[in-house]
């Protein structure tokens, strides 16, 4: 009788494009949680306040967001109390960028271990996208908390039937970070200044995505700008079933979708392409 856990690798330099060798993350799935512990527990273990960081960043955020662009902007919230609209676009934002930071730089991060021993490359920015969901699940509480606080206070924030995409909401803004983190960590490995404009470029990308604004309330000259940004439509959808105001579109949803599934198929090409010599480059 055949051992199941009995795995025979065969190691090639030159395999089919389309060999993307999903089964064998699959067959390492052990190595894959003790990354995600290992992301969790390098970060925090010699901090004081530990995970409390998760919650303590977003409520700075939220309080320096209320003064800038709420008293002093006057950028509408479409009725809605400053703190949870703009918690709402935080919570999905942070998800996003920390899964497209953490899977760019997993060519240059891992190279040292990348180089003396062999498992599946993909494993590393499926590790990130899982660890970071704890930071996610941590201040999706704390936004559920704010409902809570409002609708106790008599403020009408509408939970909806469209808050039953949630799920498939994570799913959509995980996929997208990773796959977008995965085609720059490739570029990285021969442009390695391409890391400092990613950083950049996701400071410039927040203020095309209404993490700070409705939809309704951006210029009519660029509103196009902002609505084949992908995660605008997440964002809006998220709003929309858990805070009852918002846009949404079918149309956007099924857009974002589309297009999130295209940049994780070429990202998962490119990145196992590019796995295979980038050692000669990092």
């Amino acid at each position: 009788m055949k051992d199941s856990n009995n795995y025979h690798w065969e190691i090639q330099s030159k395999t089919a494009v389309l060999d993307l060798k999903l089964r064998d993350v699959w067959a390492y799935r052990d190595l894959l949680w003790l990354m995600v512990r290992r992301d969790f527990v390098a970060v925090y273990k010699q901090t004081i306040l530990g995970p409390l960081w998760f919650i303590i960043q977003p409520l700075f955020t939220i309080v320096i967001y209320t003064v800038v662009f709420g008293k002093i902007a006057g950028i509408s919230t479409e009725g809605l109390p400053r703190p949870v609209f703009y918690m709402a676009g935080i919570t999905v934002w942070n998800y996003f960028a920390d899964c497209l930071m953490k899977s760019s730089g997993v060519f240059r991060d891992n190279a040292g271990v990348f180089g003396k021993v062999y498992f599946p490359r993909l494993v590393v920015p499926f590790s990130a996208v899982i660890s970071n969901m704890v930071r996610f699940a941590i201040q999706m509480l704390l936004f559920i908390g704010f409902i809570f606080y409002y609708y106790l206070n008599g403020m009408a924030l509408h939970v909806n039937v469209y808050a039953l995409l949630f799920p498939f909401l994570v799913l959509l803004i995980a996929l997208l970070g990773m796959g977008s983190g995965m085609i720059i960590s490739a570029l990285t490995t021969k442009y390695r200044d391409l890391s400092f404009l990613v950083s950049f470029s996701m400071q410039l990308l927040m203020y095309a995505t209404t993490v700070i604004y409705p939809l309704s309330a951006a210029p009519d000259n660029y509103k196009w700008v902002i609505m084949i940004n992908p995660v605008t439509a997440i964002i809006e959808t998220f709003r929309y079933g858990f805070l009852g105001s918002g846009s949404f579109s079918w149309a956007l949803l099924a857009y974002a979708s589309a297009f999130t599934f295209i940049i994780l198929f070429v990202g998962i090409v490119v990145f196992t392409k590019v796995e295979k010599n980038f050692i000669d480059t990092v």
